[in-house]
């Protein structure tokens, strides 16, 4: 069993499994288009699956706190990754793009029960600078999922058809459950509670509630890149398919590096003042995007994007980190609700600003100015 101070090895066992979710949204990505063809329906309807998956992602975590606090983290990885698989594996065999949503839904919602048992494990055993280093440690291994599993899509769907996608996604489950099993001790000291008092207690606690809804305007920022990357890379500056994940993937190096450099900075900085700073550069990279949108060149966009997506390697372990620093006893439930906001709310403010969709990338940067300023708002008031 990994002893819980072994940051390291710790940090990179959860994150490795939880994260079925961005290894779940990003691998099928360069399948789209083929999948379309199989479903015979608009590429439109096999896209809408990201939006199903969020949805799906943000309810399993909300059973996915109750379940935590009430049989355990280890148990609650387990079960989320067996149904990640199970639903994984079903997709395969599907005959309808109906039949392909209701299983991409199950697929998610397993993955969010997971993902909550890991933040929550995090939070059973670290507190305050010294779990801000171990949410950014988790981070920088998460981070190298998206940059990871489109590659991965690509290759595969190179070479073999889009069923081959979803026999990887149960693969990779698999392993995460003998790793769980054989590797994780269980951080849990189970409290007599009751559920929607949990759910009460976090959704009024104000501070707490403050670092979780800069956490869901951060998610919404990098839903619409990811969402817009294809148009951006692809249609608009022709760039080859073939060399998509690496202008992709070149966002979440950045993030990586950053994530990295913050753990530095927590040892001279307190989580709040790097969260400022972070959210400053980022209003500043929207506005250089919105500014520049007539005339951008490739060499911009990519400088300006990468700008803005490398912050959320200051803002994504540390909010986290203060979002759930105040709830040692219900921790699964805290976990759950931060979850919800950052994917329910990432989904629904992408979507408004992906609707005003035009052939520039005015949206774009208005979408990250605007999420930016709001988060900066709400940072001035935290205390």
């Amino acid at each position: 069993m990994i002893k819980m101070n072994n940051h390291l090895i710790f940090a990179i066992l959860l994150a490795g499994v939880s994260a079925v979710g961005p290894m779940g949204i990003d691998t099928y990505i360069p399948s789209i288009p083929a999948m379309a063809i199989f479903f015979q329906v608009s590429i439109e309807k096999i896209e809408l699956s990201l939006s199903i998956f969020l949805i799906g992602f943000s309810i399993g975590q909300i059973f996915g706190g109750p379940i935590s606090d009430t049989y355990g983290r280890k148990k609650s990885l387990i079960i989320g990754l067996l149904g990640f698989y199970i639903f994984s594996f079903l997709i395969i065999f599907s005959s309808s793009v109906l039949e392909f949503w209701i299983y991409r839904f199950f697929e998610a919602f397993s993955g969010g029960i997971v993902v909550v048992a890991a933040s929550a494990m995090v939070r059973d055993k670290f507190h305050g600078k010294e779990a801000a280093k171990v949410f950014s440690l988790m981070g920088t291994v998460r981070s190298t999922a998206p940059l990871i599993a489109p590659a991965v899509g690509a290759f595969i769907i190179h070479f073999f058809s889009w069923e081959v996608v979803f026999i990887f996604l149960t693969i990779y489950p698999l392993i995460g459950i003998f790793f769980v099993m054989s590797k994780l001790e269980e951080s849990y000291t189970y409290v007599k509670q009751n559920i929607l008092h949990s759910f009460k207690e976090v959704l009024s606690h104000k501070t707490a509630m403050k670092a979780m809804l800069i956490l869901g305007l951060g998610f919404s920022g990098l839903f619409i890149f990811i969402s817009k990357s294809s148009f951006i890379f692809i249609e608009h500056f022709n760039i080859s398919t073939d060399y998509f994940p690496f202008y992709f993937g070149i966002n979440f190096v950045g993030l990586i590096t950053m994530t990295a450099i913050n753990m530095r900075l927590l040892k001279s900085f307190t989580t709040m003042e790097i969260i400022k700073v972070a959210i400053f550069i980022q209003t500043l990279a929207g506005l250089l995007i919105t500014f520049n949108y007539e005339n951008i060149s490739l060499l911009q966009t990519v400088i300006f994007i990468v700008m803005y997506m490398s912050m959320f390697g200051f803002i994504f372990g540390n909010g986290m980190a203060l979002a759930l620093e105040h709830f040692p006893k219900n921790a699964g439930v805290a976990s759950s609700v931060a979850g919800v906001i950052q994917f329910g709310l990432g989904a629904i403010l992408s979507t408004v600003v992906l609707s005003f969709h035009n052939e520039t990338f005015l949206p774009i940067g208005l979408g990250f100015t605007i999420l930016s300023f709001l988060s900066y708002l709400i940072i001035r008031t935290y205390k």
